[in-house]
């Protein structure tokens, strides 16, 4: 089985596979779930020092932080996703 790595910006990936969600920062809701998942230290600081932009959380319940854009990385995923699919057949 191969793994596809999910770009998530300045040489950042994560194992597609294991993404959960794709979702921006700008909300209340987005930004609780940064600060808990900080306190519980499930964060991964992927920005490089950048303002983040998206959080991406993963099924084994850490959260990833990205400074590329939601959308983007969400149509990086459909794209290897579709590459998956098809490689699957």
């Amino acid at each position: 089985m191969d793994k596809f790595l999910l770009n998530i910006g300045f040489g950042g990936t994560v194992i597609a596979d294991r993404v959960v969600a794709i979702v921006s920062l700008n909300s209340a809701p987005m930004k609780r779930l940064k600060d808990e998942a900080k306190e519980d230290q499930r964060l991964v600081d992927a920005t490089h020092g950048r303002k983040t932009r998206s959080l991406i959380i993963m099924d084994s319940n850490h959260v990833v932080l990205s400074a590329i854009q939601a959308e983007t990385i969400s149509q990086r995923y459909a794209v290897l996703m579709e590459a998956q699919s098809s490689s699957d057949k």
